[in-house]
């Protein structure tokens, strides 16, 4: 590990519902997760959710918020990540794979409902003090 990147997945809210997809060609591959990617130099986090769902789903996202942070270790393939979880709702759209290199299999799950497997990230985020807000969040 040389180095610690910033990664950005974002809940998209739908009637209760968050979008997942099935990842392809990267760490995780055929695991499931949110929309998101790399945060870039000088971008905010709600603005790096709002490229990035847009960017692998076309669609546009609004209430970016703040949800929580993990912090991932993929021992396996070297890698060290600081996930930030944003939370929005869809504003518009229908969700399509823009970027199939990346994501396949798009979804709308809930807590009761999550695909397998996971993505790693995700195994920090369900036991994170972080949860039931997110929960609420999804809720209402």
């Amino acid at each position: 590990m040389t180095q610690v990147r910033v990664g950005i997945g974002v809940f998209v809210k739908r009637n209760g519902k968050f979008l997942m997809g099935r990842r392809r060609n990267a760490h995780g591959e055929g695991s499931w997760s949110l929309p998101g990617g790399h945060l870039e130099v000088g971008e905010s986090f709600a603005d790096a959710a709002w490229r990035e769902v847009h960017e692998e789903t076309g669609l546009s996202i609004a209430n970016v918020r703040f949800a929580a942070v993990t912090n991932d270790r993929f021992e396996a393939g070297g890698k060290h990540y600081v996930t930030v979880w944003m939370l929005s709702d869809l504003e518009a759209g229908t969700p399509t794979v823009r970027e199939p290199d990346k994501f396949i299999d798009l979804g709308w799950f809930d807590f009761d409902s999550l695909p397998a497997p996971l993505f790693l990230p995700w195994t920090q985020l369900l036991a994170s003090e972080f949860l039931d807000a997110i929960k609420s969040a999804h809720a209402r």
